[in-house]
């Protein structure tokens, strides 16, 4: 490894572009080496606009090439566990998009051989590196709130145009607003609350935007080991309703408002028998964070913000709702 690691893109995505490319330059020790794609055209057209050194036809020549250190994959779902199996079998670092698989023994097999081959992986929840999130979470986790009682996330929003491809047309690709959105939101509440969800129950909606029986919106109550129960909403069909985090204890509220985005933005307010308090935090880019964390990683310096293992049980929850949603009864989440 040298003092640059040379992170490889598999998936020529609009979230590299929009988010994880600048992420990786901006750490200073690390930088995009090389990318490929589905489609050596796109893949090579990436490579120019985004300054990529080396844009390579196949996913084993990005693999093959000694200067890759780390992969970023960001494929369509379905194609994650092939792309982590040959990067782990290829001795690379790989952090990978949300979610890990479209089976929870797919994931575990993703992190099993990532765990063999002995390097790290992570998984890509970019809300737990939130600013708002963490101050909520050190909250919670210092009593500010007394003991928690219930939780509620919605994040209902409105798929842009140039993102309504697979996500609302193709199951086979793992499309759908519960592997899209509620697996994010299964992350943020483990992380938030410290907890594990044991059982839910849910429905699944469709609004008009989604095809081929595809969900484009859930909603869904938890309950955690703790006794904790939250409540869920995610579309991809709502235009105007911002988002928002809530917890709720015996002594206390967090109300966080707009809070659920990519970008390093919102409000987070204490309220209990005293009044209002803002509750302070310091911005910061959030895929920035996470690129930095997995570089800190990757030198043996602590762990990703979301490990492999963080993917797993997100999945797990959000996989129990799609059931629970389908069969219309309370689904345990499996462990």
């Amino acid at each position: 490894m040298t003092d640059t690691l040379g992170w490889g893109l598999i998936g020529a995505s609009t979230i590299a572009a929009e988010w994880m490319i600048g992420a990786i330059r901006a750490q200073g020790d690390s930088d995009v080496v090389a990318v490929t794609s589905s489609s050596a055209e796109r893949g090579a057209a990436y490579a120019r606009e985004h300054g990529i050194g080396r844009a390579c036809e196949t996913v084993g020549a990005l693999l093959a090439d000694p200067a890759v250190d780390i992969v970023y994959i960001s494929t369509t779902n379905e194609s994650h566990m092939q792309h982590t199996l040959a990067a782990a079998a290829a001795g690379k670092h790989v952090l990978c998009e949300k979610p890990l698989a479209l089976t929870l023994a797919d994931a575990r097999r993703m992190v099993g051989a990532c765990a063999a081959a002995g390097v790290r992986m992570g998984t890509n929840h970019h809300l737990r590196n939130a600013a708002t999130h963490r101050a909520i979470r050190d909250a919670v986790l210092n009593g500010r709130i007394g003991t928690p009682i219930a939780a509620r996330v919605f994040h209902a929003v409105h798929l842009p145009p140039h993102l309504q491809t697979w996500r609302v047309k193709s199951a086979e690709a793992g499309g759908g607003v519960i592997l899209d959105i509620t697996v994010h939101d299964a992350d943020t509440l483990r992380f938030v609350l410290d907890d594990e969800p044991e059982h839910v129950v849910a429905e699944a909606q469709r609004g008009g935007m989604a095809e081929g029986g595809l969900e484009d919106a859930a909603m869904a109550v938890v309950r955690f080991r703790s006794g904790v129960i939250a409540q869920v909403h995610e579309a991809f069909t709502i235009g105007h309703a911002g988002t928002g985090f809530e917890v709720h204890g015996s002594e206390g509220s967090i109300i966080a408002r707009d809070v659920m985005t990519q970008r390093p933005v919102g409000t987070v307010v204490l309220r209990n028998a005293d009044g209002e308090t803002p509750l302070p935090y310091t911005p910061d880019n959030l895929y920035e964070r996470s690129v930095r964390c997995f570089n800190e990683a990757v030198r043996g310096r602590g762990a990703p913000a979301a490990t492999g293992e963080d993917g797993v049980r997100s999945l797990a929850l959000a996989l129990a709702v799609r059931e629970a949603a389908a069969r219309g009864t309370r689904v345990a989440v499996e462990e």
